[in-house]
Parts: structure tokens; sequence; C-alpha cells
């Protein structure tokens, strides 16, 4: 993904090249740098889902379940304990 600073200078580029108008390349700037984010939004989308699958598929415990497990292993020891 882009950088604010790298999409600038290359529109700069572009505007210093008369190839875009100053104007435009406010627009340009902010069009790709929205692109970009919801490029990202939707490759950790993916990434999420995907690791999710294969957890399941693995059928490897979740964080909430391990939490859930020392909490009942350490009621249970306390309870060994009176």
């Amino acid at each position: 993904l882009l950088t604010k600073e790298k999409v600038e200078d290359v529109v700069g580029e572009l505007v210093k090249k008369g190839e875009v108008g100053e104007e435009e390349s406010k627009k340009l700037i902010s069009d790709l740098l929205e692109k970009g984010e919801k490029g990202k939004k939707e490759i950790e989308a993916k990434l999420k889902r995907i690791v999710e699958d294969i957890t399941a598929e693995l059928d490897l415990p979740l964080r909430k379940e391990l939490d859930e497990l020392r909490s009942e292993i350490q009621r249970l020891k306390e309870k060994l304990d009176k």
C-alpha cells in the first residue's frame, strides 16, 4: 500500500509534468488514498476469515476458549485448596 507521502509525491510529479492540473491533483490524491484504505480493509477482512477457517479446520482453541479454561482451572484450584 502506498503511503500518503508517496501518493502526494507521485501526483506532484504528474502536476509538474502537466499531466494533471492542480485542482485535479487534490481529488486524485484523495481518491487514491481512499481506494488504498478500502483495499487494505478488504485484505484484512479476507485474512481474518482465512485464519478463522484454518483455526476451525485444525480444531485449534480460540484465545477466548483458552482464557475460559484458565479461569476454570484457577477456580478449581482455589476450590481444592479450601
